[in-house]
């Protein structure tokens, strides 16, 4: 477990808009800064980091909380594996205490994965320089061949296996790492004749896969043998560190320059992208060989909205990889497609031209993909009316996909024109097929009351000024209630209201007469989260004195990233409700913050306890439904009925007097 003394010099240390940049581009608006949300898909940017506060809010999924709990949520570890991923950031040493038996048996199968995956990597780079097999095999493939330099191959940590079959699996064995982790990895296989492990990649160049944080994840293993029966690569298999779909390789050394140049190069392979990377053009990712997926897309998008895909000269897959143009398209991002000379591939290519020459290529030479798929698909259609129509219904195909409606309405006239079509035949077409892609009779039906559902719920949020400071209705759960309590101290438990007593104007602190109301009826919350919430500020509450307010970094920064994550969605809730100037010109009273607060709480605080009440006046009820009830339970029963009314009736008044 690491010591709370280390937890807070990684949280002073931790700067969220540093961290949260090497995932997400953040654009700077105001005092904050904001992103297409990395946990969900969206088009419009509603992911908000705010440096003086420390914390990031989407406020389209919801998702919140600080830089360890933005680490732990996009890596998927835990909180303590995030917090040393911060920590290494900023040079921290965790201290940790010993590790008895029972924490070693919880250790987490990723983080045992990764360390595998990370020893390795090191293994086959010094294999590849220190070994003579690597030497003689490996590095004149890398260096003479391919023409990486040392400083390349370095950086991207290329590497070679041994051919000697089990040569890598005893190095990790003799290293102390298990052989369930060489398994699960899929860095060694077991045969199924003898029982004995085998090196995957063995006989191999190796190419370490990087997620977007650095870590290893996969391996790429090239053969340099020319016979056929040979796989010519041989990937790692999905883990549970590693799934293929949501990985692009080099993704992790191209995203600075992704973000400062605002648009992404696609190629295939490995090499295409270290040439590329090597020549000068950093902005470079590849689908490692396989198909482009919907996961892989949505991944690059956090970057930039905009992809330039580059095709080899005589590549014969053109036309199946077209598909990953409309999977593109259908993100909402911008695709422009390169074609290459004949001769070439982009690793080739990189190999025999400077950065500039690559990039003057690109930008003379790049096509929108309409005109590039009309070029490419006319050319086999010729005359033939039957394949010229056959084009044009792939055209709209990939304009139906854009989920924009000006962007869709630029390429219906660019399609128009250059088939030469009448633009209202294919604005039809494109309609029908959107209906059809929502699903076509009922479901399509109820797409489109939807759609009119949301536009219709926008006008009346845009007629209509809303106090979110309005306090929760009788028919609010507990849960509910609970949550406007720790709101009300969170934002406002330091703050005074004035009630009149006896013909006495008396000030009335509110986090006091939140607690002195529930320690009355001995309440404790009821949903984990707000109870800890309300722990926490009672201990600092009780430390700083009444009428202090308590410092939200006791929150936000919190040991449990659920109370983290809750202070952040409570504390960046917009509470400030600008009424109309209509209505100040017409002499109407508007309540202030503190005239909101005198109303606000005590009602809340009434419906909570009559809520509470209620509970448990229905457990006593259900007792006496037992068939085996004793006559004592029973009267205590009654007993306990009677006091519980008495108490409702009492909160009743109170709260009707409170309500009107």
């Amino acid at each position: 477990m690491i010591d709370r003394n280390t937890v807070d010099r990684i949280y002073a240390a931790a700067d969220i808009v540093d961290i949260i940049s090497d995932y997400v581009t953040l654009k700077k608006k105001g005092v904050n800064y904001q992103a297409c949300c990395p946990f969900h898909n969206e088009k419009t940017p509603s992911f908000v980091v705010s440096p003086s506060k420390g914390v990031y809010k989407c406020f389209g999924c919801g998702k919140g909380g600080n830089a360890v709990t933005f680490v732990m949520e996009h890596e998927s570890v835990t909180y303590p594996e995030a917090l040393k991923i911060v920590a290494k950031r900023y040079g921290i040493e965790v201290e940790e205490r010993v590790q008895t038996e029972e924490d070693v048996r919880r250790n987490n199968d990723r983080e045992s994965m990764f360390a595998l995956n990370g020893w390795a990597a090191e293994y086959f780079a010094r294999y590849l320089t220190t070994s003579a097999e690597g030497r003689s095999v490996g590095l004149s493939y890398f260096a003479q061949k391919r023409g990486f330099t040392e400083a390349t191959i370095k950086k991207f940590g290329l590497g070679f296996c041994s051919a000697e079959g089990d040569a890598m699996t005893m190095a990790a064995i003799g290293a102390g790492y298990k052989q369930e982790f060489l398994l699960s990895t899929g860095l060694t296989f077991q045969r199924e004749s003898d029982g004995r492990l085998r090196d995957r990649f063995r006989d191999r160049v190796m190419f370490p896969v990087h997620n977007i944080s650095g870590r290893v994840v996969a391996f790429g293993g090239r053969t340099l043998r020319t016979d056929k029966s040979v796989a010519k690569y041989q990937n790692s298999p999905e883990s549970e560190i590693y799934s293929k779909k949501r990985e692009l390789y080099g993704l992790y050394f191209a995203k600075k320059a992704i973000q400062q140049q605002d648009y992404a190069i696609m190629v295939e392979g490995y090499t295409d992208v270290i040439s590329m990377h090597q020549a000068g053009v950093e902005n470079v990712v590849a689908s490692s060989g396989t198909s482009l997926t919907t996961e892989q897309i949505q991944l690059l998008h956090r970057f930039t909205r905009n992809i330039t895909v580059i095709y080899d000269g005589d590549s014969a897959g053109i036309h199946a990889s077209l598909r990953g143009i409309d999977m593109i398209l259908k993100e909402g991002m911008n695709v422009r497609v390169v074609l290459l000379p004949p001769e070439h591939d982009p690793d080739s290519f990189a190999r025999a031209h400077t950065a500039d020459q690559v990039r003057a290529y690109i930008q003379e030479n790049e096509e929108d993909f309409l005109s590039f798929k009309a070029k490419l698909m006319l050319e086999e259609a010729g005359k033939d009316p039957i394949k010229r129509s056959n084009v044009i219904t792939d055209m709209v195909q990939s304009i139906v996909q854009i989920p924009d409606a000006i962007q869709r309405s630029v390429f219906i006239k660019d399609c128009a024109r250059i088939m030469n079509v009448d633009e209202n035949v294919l604005i039809s077409e494109v309609a029908r097929k959107r209906v059809q892609q929502a699903g076509g009779g009922r479901e399509a039906s109820d797409f489109m009351q939807r759609q009119r559902g949301l536009i219709e719920r926008e006008q009346r949020e845009q007629r209509i000024e809303v106090d979110i400071t309005k306090p929760t209705d009788v028919g609010s759960s507990i849960e509910t209630l609970e949550y406007e309590l720790v709101k009300y101290l969170l934002k406002s438990g330091h703050k005074y209201y004035e009630i009149n007593e006896a013909g006495k104007s008396v000030s009335v602190n509110i986090a006091d007469e939140i607690f002195q109301s529930l320690d009355d009826d001995q309440i404790t919350f009821v949903t984990p989260v707000y109870q800890s919430i309300l722990v926490t500020y009672r201990e600092q509450w009780n430390t700083l004195g009444v009428g202090v307010e308590v410092p939200v970094q006791h929150f936000v920064n919190h040991i449990d990233p659920e109370v983290c994550n809750m202070a952040v969605d409570i504390l960046t809730s917009d509470d400030n409700y600008v009424p109309s100037e209509l209505w100040h010109q017409k002499d109407v009273h508007i309540e202030s913050e503190i005239e909101i607060l005198a109303n606000g709480v005590p009602k809340a605080i009434m419906l909570y306890r009559s809520k509470i009440v209620d509970r448990m006046y229905k457990a006593v009820s259900e007792r006496l439904d037992d068939p085996n009830i004793s006559e004592e339970e029973l009267s205590e029963c009654i007993r306990q009925l009677t006091q519980l009314n008495n108490v409702k009736t009492a909160i009743s008044r109170k709260s009707q007097r409170l309500i009107l």
